[in-house]
């Protein structure tokens, strides 16, 4: 009987001694390679997996001692998958509670009204918090791991400001741009004015993105918008210079001459009736309202002012005087 107490004191005095152990140890400094320290727990990760993970980013602790620990906490099931960042003095209890609580960092990314796919492109791929699944895919391909059924991406990528889980892939960030874009389209669409001049909401979206490119200043977005109605109403051409630079895409040296006007291009509203092809840009949520509410108006003509707003006029008379003034100096 005495040498079975003695076993159960030992094997309890073993059991405290290794829970204390187990609690110094969790109450230590971890080892970094590097301060701070960035790294990643992928989805579905278990814990001997995510252990793994953080030790091959450059944590070095002891796996046996981390799982014992997350195990005594409760926690070995509720560790998040994210991006994480920790400084040199991280002990591992407070490692473990970041993952349990899902203390991720997070990149940023702004998508700017009005920019083409090219300019987001650009940013996208020098983007450091990105994994950038997309740099040797062409838009093409793009598109179809997209699996939308469009034929170029400017247009269909909402502008705002996004936050992701730094080290995911900028497909993902894509996706949901895409996937924004469709909300807010679909919605307006649902409510848009009655007798606009759109057969499917793709040509308001292309509407839109001419609104977007054309406006100078908020309050003429509306009414920009009711111009470019009324003349498809008309059957006039839109002859609005976004669309034909567009159209000329590499050639176009910032410079608009009267033969680029004359040179016939899908984009080109001088030369071709009706809305271009695809969106010319990304349109905000102002031009998408002002595209599928425009303000009563029976202005067909506008000319830039030269302080970002616009002069509208209903006559072709009533706007060669405001070019004139406007343009070319006249009174």
């Amino acid at each position: 009987m005495r040498l079975l107490i003695r076993l159960v004191f030992l094997v309890l005095l073993l059991l405290a001694g290794a829970a204390g152990a187990t609690w110094w140890w969790a109450n230590q400094p971890l080892v970094l390679r590097t301060s701070p320290l960035d790294f990643r727990i992928v989805q579905g990760s278990s814990l001997r997996s995510a252990i793994s993970q953080m030790q091959d980013a450059g944590i070095e602790m002891h796996p046996l001692l981390m799982a014992a620990l997350a195990r005594a906490s409760k926690a070995e099931t509720g560790i998040k998958a994210g991006s994480y960042a920790v400084v040199q003095g991280v002990t591992p209890q407070q490692l473990l509670g970041k993952l349990t609580r899902g203390e991720f960092t997070q990149g940023e990314l702004t998508l700017v009204e009005g920019w083409s796919f090219k300019q987001l492109r650009q940013r996208l791929d020098r983007h450091p918090d990105l994994r950038h699944d997309t740099r040797d895919l062409n838009e093409v391909e793009i598109i179809a791991r997209l699996g939308l059924k469009a034929e170029r991406l400017e247009g269909w990528l909402f502008p705002d400001t996004y936050l992701f889980d730094k080290h995911s892939s900028d497909l993902d960030l894509l996706a949901r741009a895409v996937r924004a874009m469709q909300r807010r389209l679909d919605a307006e669409w649902a409510r848009r004015d009655e007798g606009l001049p759109y057969k499917t909401p793709h040509e308001a979206l292309v509407m839109a993105s001419i609104v977007e490119k054309e406006t100078g200043r908020e309050s003429d977005r509306g009414q920009i918008a009711a111009v470019f109605v009324n003349r498809l109403r008309r059957g006039m051409l839109l002859q609005t210079d976004p669309t034909v630079i567009y159209g000329l895409g590499e050639d176009y040296d910032g410079n608009l001459r009267k033969r680029d006007l004359l040179a016939d291009t899908p984009y080109n509203t001088y030369t071709r009736a009706g809305l271009p092809p695809t969106p010319i840009a990304m349109p905000g949520m102002a031009s998408l309202q002002a595209a599928l509410h425009p303000v009563a108006s029976d202005a067909l003509y506008f000319v830039a002012r030269g302080d970002g707003s616009s002069e509208f006029s209903r006559t072709l008379d009533e706007h060669n005087r405001a070019v004139n003034r406007y343009q070319r100096g006249g009174k």
